[in-house]
């Protein structure tokens, strides 16, 4: 079998693989009215499934995986299956993105399992603001897990922002003052408009080159992306420890750098965080037999994969809020 490449000539090194959508925060931008479960009762991939489908994508290629939600903390063997993945040798970068409410107590077991990497959700470094966005007053909580992060040995950790107008776009000199001192990439990820949240967006999107001009005014320069790398435009200045991350879904070309594909809580591939329907896979990862099928579903299927998303036409697909395929 060979590396996932589709028609468009790109090379797919990075699974995003959703373990369940349920999560406990409330944030503005992706469940304002918190979880609410769907119609019929529907269960999450089991451990062999998740063994088995990271399985498929390790012998296609894929080098990193990165284990979403929802918040992917909340499942009871979340640490099982971290050690689950890591069977696959090939998989040299195993992420989890968590809003932190565990991280404290629980980050020295993942490391032990073979958790490599870390990406927390931080939309404010102030406490009340972090409860207005969240529905959650855990900021110190989170804060506290982020140190705990470096002290059982993580070298760096990044840490997600969602860019809103009135919520955040201010504290940027807050937020490079915090990452000067700590090897922190801080990622403003641009606010994306989603079937939930046309309102918000309309209100709260900041395009992230503004940040990016100021950036450059400041000295900060701009690093290369190696393949297994996410979209993000790294920046990097001598006097901070810290890097600063960038994610525009809509500057012209985003998708062109496109190596990532997910997989959904329930099994379903998805091309395109913005994309249509998914495929399923959960009827081929009943039993380790049915594994070259898997991989051929799976190669195949990445032929139909669209050269762009269609997010400036206001087009999201049937993400109806991030928590649905995992963000």
């Amino acid at each position: 079998m060979q590396q996932l490449i589709d028609a468009f000539e790109r090379k797919f090194y990075y699974l995003r693989l959703s373990i369940t959508d349920v999560c406990n925060f409330r944030c503005t931008y992706c469940l304002p009215n918190g979880y609410q479960p769907h119609g019929s009762p529907r269960s999450f991939l089991s451990l062999d499934e998740i063994r088995r489908v990271t399985r498929a994508f390790a012998q296609l290629g894929t080098e990193k995986v990165r284990l979403t939600g929802g918040e992917p903390s909340l499942r009871r063997d979340f640490t099982e299956i971290i050690a689950a993945v890591r069977e696959n040798t090939a998989i040299r970068t195993l992420a989890v993105t968590t809003n932190g409410y565990r991280l404290a107590r629980d980050v020295a077991n993942w490391q032990a399992a073979g958790l490599t990497d870390i990406n927390v959700s931080v939309d404010s470094l102030d406490a009340r603001q972090f409860h207005a966005i969240t529905g959650q007053d855990k900021f110190r909580q989170v804060m506290a897990g982020i140190d705990a992060a470096f002290s059982v040995g993580y070298r760096k950790v990044k840490v997600n922002t969602v860019l809103m107008r009135e919520a955040n776009l201010h504290q940027l000199p807050q937020f490079l003052d915090w990452i000067k001192s700590r090897p922190i990439q801080l990622r403003f990820i641009e606010l994306m408009q989603t079937g939930q949240g046309e309102a918000l967006f309309h209100q709260q999107h900041v395009s992230g080159a503004l940040l990016r001009q100021q950036l450059l005014q400041q000295g900060w320069q701009q690093g290369t992306r190696s393949r297994s790398d996410g979209p993000a435009q790294v920046f990097s200045h001598p006097d901070y420890q810290g890097e600063i991350g960038l994610i525009m879904p809509y500057e012209k070309d985003f998708c062109a750098s496109c190596n990532r594909l997910r997989v959904s809580a329930v099994g379903d591939l998805h091309l395109c965080l913005f994309g249509e329907q998914g495929l399923t896979l959960r009827d081929l990862l009943a039993d380790d037999s049915q594994l070259e099928q898997l991989k051929m579903r799976i190669y195949s299927s990445l032929q139909a994969k669209k050269q762009t998303h269609f997010l400036h036409q206001g087009n999201s697909g049937i993400t109806q809020n991030l928590s649905f395929i995992g963000g």
